[in-house]
């Protein structure tokens, strides 16, 4: 069946409707039905940053934990899109100490913190760009980590046909159901592989994530269990100050990971649902009231977590100087 995209998100600037946000969502139950959707559950979306959960599992399968005396923080990091907060960079220079790794290793690019204040006042203090402030840094740390206790090459660390990268795709298809020629291949902005794939198989693979008793291979959920715990342990560090992976995975009954260009996965534990959305233009500053509007019309019952996305992510559009100039509505319905 062939879906149009489902109007999500509406925003109005002096009572006129100035943007139109498009897109797909899709919820799976644990026996991989679609039990809610908007616009095409089958869309295919390309994984960006929503996979590095996964990516972190083959190094942590293999004991880079035990290996490297790895904190919940560590690991955490390892499945972040960090802001280069102080928190952040603390983290990653305890990884490059422990592993004995060092900066220059890391393939994505110079970049300076994303985060403002952070950004502020390393240039203040003439600082200046550094690998390890790409938000990527965290999983190419990991998937160094990896290869240097396997004895892989460290040099082509990012390549597809790299043994970690096989690793990492075989992983990932597995989670999510499908053949490793049913996933597409592109180059990411870290340089890494980036998987494209159907919305309902990222969801499936999701609440695996969030429920690893799904999961047939022990020493998968273990890795699984090991890196989703630490999300939710230390969500400050998957993120960042105000953030919504933070604020969904503050909530210990979530999972939750979002990509650029607007796609964005999470899972809920008790429920055993799994839910992905793509905002097809790409746009981001709708991620927080799409997953509220989801919450709510699925009847979640931690108000703390939905109070949380109300205040982070408010109706009302502001400008510069703080001035409340418009607003922005989910207008969605989930069809069951």
């Amino acid at each position: 069946m062939n879906y149009n995209e489902a109007l999500l998100v509406n925003e109005y600037r002096g009572g006129l409707l100035e943007c139109a946000h498009y897109g797909h969502i899709c919820i799976v139950d644990e026996r991989g039905n679609i039990v809610g959707r908007a616009g095409n559950p089958q869309a295919t979306v390309f994984t960006r940053s929503a996979a590095k959960p996964i990516q972190a599992i083959p190094g942590i399968r293999a004991g880079i934990k035990e290996a490297y005396g790895l904190t919940d923080e560590e690991i955490a990091i390892m499945a972040a899109s960090h802001r280069a907060e102080e928190i952040h960079v603390e983290t990653l220079n305890r990884i490059l100490e422990k592993t004995g790794l060092t900066e220059e290793r890391l393939i994505c690019a110079p970049s300076l913190p994303l985060d403002r204040v952070a950004k502020e006042q390393l240039l203040r203090q003439g600082g200046t760009y550094r690998r390890i402030y790409h938000n990527c840094s965290g999983k190419h740390l990991g998937v160094l980590a990896y290869c240097k206790m396997k004895g892989y090459p460290l040099e082509s660390y990012n390549h597809p046909e790299h043994p970690a990268q096989k690793e990492i795709l075989t992983t990932l298809a597995g989670l999510a159901g499908l053949t490793e020629a049913q996933i597409t291949l592109g180059t990411d902005g870290c340089g890494f592989p980036v998987f494209a794939l159907p919305l309902s198989a990222l969801a499936s693979a999701y609440l695996k994530l969030a429920c690893p008793d799904l999961i047939e291979d022990a020493s998968t959920a273990e890795a699984v269990r090991v890196i989703t715990n630490a999300m939710n342990r230390q969500p400050l560090l998957v993120a960042g100050t105000g953030r919504v992976d933070s604020i969904l995975l503050d909530d210990p009954n979530i999972v939750a990971k979002g990509g650029f260009k607007g796609v964005y996965a999470f899972a809920l534990r008790r429920e055993r649902v799994g839910i992905t959305f793509k905002i097809q233009d790409g746009s981001e500053e709708e991620w927080g009231m799409i997953a509220l509007s989801v919450l709510e019309q699925l009847g979640y019952e931690n108000e703390g977590t939905l109070q949380k996305l109300r205040e982070a992510f408010p109706s009302s559009i502001k400008n510069d100087e703080g001035w409340e100039v418009g607003k922005a509505e989910t207008v969605f319905q989930l069809e069951r």
